[in-house]
C-alpha cells in the first residue's frame, strides 16, 4: 500500500455521491473513512464496533436460536465481522447507503477486513439509506445494531437526526421482534438519548462504554422491547 513519511494520510479514492463526499484514505498501516470531511472511524482500533455486537447479543435470550440482526452501517467491517464470527446469529443483514464504502469491501482495499464475513451465507448486503428502511420495511429482526454516526448528538448529515427523534425510534421499536435489542454506538455518552430511548418504550435502557486513551469513552446504548 502507498506510505508517506511521518503517517501522513494518502487518499486511497474519493466518491461524490447523494450524500456528499466520502473519502478512503490510508495511514500507516490503518484504513480511515472520512464523511463531508468528518472523520467517522478507522481500522486502529475497533473495540466499541464488536461490543455493540457482543452486547446486543448478551442481551437477548439465551434460549432465542438463530436471532436475526441489521447491522446500520458496515463502515470498516469491524461489526460485520464480529457478527459472522458468532455461530449463533442465524441472519446478519447489514444496511449501507454509500455505494462506495460497500465497493471497497466488496472489489477495494477493505476486503482484507471484511472479505470472509460478506462470503458468508447469513450475510446480505442492502444498499439503502438506514433511516428510510427502518420507516418503511415490514420486516422484523431480534437485534438492531445502529452505527451510522458518531452519535446521537453528533450526527453525519443533517438528515440522520430523525434516526434519534420520537418518530425514528418508534421505527426502530416496531422493526424489533418481541424481547428485541435495539444497540446505538456514539462517541460519547448521552443521557438525553437514554431519556428518549425510555419515552420510546423501551426497557432495561444502560450504556456499556469502552475507554479510550484520550477524552471521554465510546459507548453502546442498549435498549428492550418488551412487547
Amino acid at each position: 500500500m502507498p506510505t508517506r513519511p511521518g503517517g501522513a494520510p494518502v487518499v486511497l479514492d474519493r466518491r461524490e455521491g447523494p450524500f456528499g463526499e466520502v473519502v478512503l484514505r490510508e495511514r500507516g498501516e490503518h484504513f480511515e473513512i472520512i464523511a463531508n470531511g468528518c472523520f467517522l472511524m478507522d481500522t486502529a482500533d475497533g473495540r466499541s464496533e464488536r461490543l455493540l455486537i457482543d452486547a446486543a447479543l448478551a442481551a437477548l435470550p439465551a434460549a432465542r436460536t438463530g436471532p436475526s440482526v441489521l447491522i446500520g452501517g458496515l463502515g470498516v467491517g469491524f461489526s460485520l465481522v464480529r457478527a459472522a464470527e458468532e455461530e449463533r446469529w442465524g441472519r446478519i443483514v447489514v444496511v449501507e447507503r454509500e455505494q462506495a464504502i460497500v465497493d471497497w469491501h466488496l472489489a477495494g482495499p477493505l476486503d482484507r477486513i471484511s472479505g470472509p464475513a460478506l462470503a458468508d451465507p447469513r450475510t446480505g448486503i442492502l444498499h439503502a439509506d438506514l433511516v428510510a428502511h427502518l420507516r418503511t420495511t415490514t420486516e422484523r429482526y431480534d437485534a438492531l445494531c445502529l452505527d451510522i454516526d458518531n452519535g446521537p448528538d453528533w450526527t453525519v448529515t443533517e438528515d440522520n437526526g430523525s434516526l434519534y427523534s420520537p418518530a425514528g425510534l418508534a421505527h426502530c421499536h416496531d422493526r424489533l421482534t418481541p424481547g428485541g435489542v435495539l444497540a446505538v454506538w456514539s462517541a460519547q455518552p448521552s443521557p438525553a438519548f437514554e431519556q428518549a430511548l425510555r419515552n420510546a418504550g423501551f426497557s432495561g435502557v444502560r450504556t456499556e462504554e469502552v475507554a479510550v486513551a484520550r477524552g471521554v469513552p465510546d459507548v453502546v446504548h442498549l435498549a428492550l422491547r418488551t412487547i
